[in-house]
């Protein structure tokens, strides 16, 4: 391949090391060392989850900022994006486990009421189609927060609101959506996530995604009672499509958030796929000729809806070929080869001291791109 062939840096972020952004810069700065004509275009990716918003950004969105609720009821900023008509939401700037104090979790009362001034946002700005991001969520009240700030009443046997959070859900007794934003109905609401989970049972998000949350088998259990207790009193206001909803793929994403947008109308897609078409990645792989892709750990997770294996899915479809950067690699050469990945090169081949890498991941990546280059482009 010729020294001045156009490379395709789409990588997601290396988590707890690198934004997806560093991540794209570390590996031009590495092919330059060895080829320095070589063109380099950028493409930060992400599946939904954090990171998002940063990814359209980097694309060409403009980011803007909003004071919201937190999980717990404190006011943060948040950004989305904007380009055109289309807005990048991302569930977790307002709900997510980062927007929580260091070592705090808060399973059974963390809301995502701020998820639902961030949709309201976006409406401000004149979206007419969303993509809403969810995952790395701090909460499990299925949405029923980011539905109350867009207009819906969640009452107990009094009359009363419920308490905030999936454990309030318990005392649900009435739903309202009346007051639902009417702004909601004349806008494309896409789901963008890398999980198809229904909303209860042994798949469902307080059983699989509740534990990464702090939540303890107790707490599991109450969750998922909770949740089921909501849909069942949503099927008295909406029919029964609202078991439907719950039982279908993308109900479960985010603790239940998913089954929150899936009311309201959303089409479920799976996150990469969604961020791909927004980011405009398949002009930007037609330049290419060779897609270096990758995350911070590239495992059995990876293959199902992470971003790096949506890129090389894409990029083998257009016949590009696919070589991936990672901290840490647990597939096999056949499992990458399935996946579109001609190679991956992991940090640890360059550094074996798993926290040394994590603690100088740019340098080291560095090293990383600069072997990439040594490989494919002299």
């Amino acid at each position: 391949m010729g020294g001045t062939r156009r490379v395709l840096v789409a990588a997601d972020k290396f988590k707890g090391s690198l934004t997806a952004v560093e991540v794209a810069e570390r590996v031009t700065a590495g092919l330059r060392r060895v080829v320095p004509a070589v063109e380099v275009e950028a493409l930060p990716v992400a599946d939904g989850g954090d990171g998002t918003v940063a990814a359209a950004v980097a694309a060409g969105f403009e980011r803007r900022e909003v004071r919201v609720a937190g999980p717990l009821g404190q006011e943060v900023t948040a950004a989305f994006a904007v380009r055109g008509g289309t807005a990048v939401v991302e569930m977790a700037e307002a709900s997510g486990l980062q927007r929580l104090p260091a070592g705090v979790f808060a399973p059974l009362t963390a809301s995502t009421y701020g998820s639902g001034e961030l949709l309201a946002a976006a409406l401000d700005a004149g979206a007419r189609r969303i993509v809403f991001g969810v995952g790395g969520s701090a909460t499990t009240d299925g949405g029923a927060g980011m539905l109350s700030a867009l207009g819906a009443r969640f009452l107990d046997a009094e009359g009363e609101p419920v308490a905030p959070g999936g454990e309030g859900l318990a005392g649900l007794a009435r739903t309202d959506l009346s007051g639902l934003d009417a702004r909601l109905t004349g806008v494309e609401l896409v789901l963008a996530s890398d999980v198809d989970n229904p909303l209860t049972g042994p798949k469902g998000a307080a059983a699989v995604y509740g534990p990464q949350k702090g939540a303890s088998p107790d707490d599991v259990a109450v969750l998922d009672a909770a949740l089921a207790r909501y849909a069942q009193v949503l099927e008295a206001a909406v029919g029964p499509r609202a078991a439907g909803l719950a039982a279908s793929a993308g109900a479960g994403a985010a603790g239940g958030i998913g089954f929150g947008a899936l009311l309201l109308g959303a089409r479920f897609r799976p996150g990469i796929e969604v961020m791909l078409d927004v980011l405009g990645f398949a002009p930007a792989v037609e330049r290419a000729a060779l897609v270096i892709t990758g995350e911070g750990s590239l495992d059995e997770q990876t293959l199902h809806g992470k971003a790096p294996a949506g890129v090389a899915a894409a990029a083998r479809a257009a016949g590009r070929e696919v070589v991936a950067v990672c901290g840490r690699l647990a597939l096999s050469p056949k499992a990458l080869g399935e996946a579109g990945i001609r190679r991956a090169y992991p940090l640890t081949d360059v550094e074996p001291d798993v926290a040394r890498c994590i603690a100088e991941a740019g340098p080291i990546l560095e090293r990383v791109a600069a072997r990439i280059a040594h490989d494919f482009l002299t």
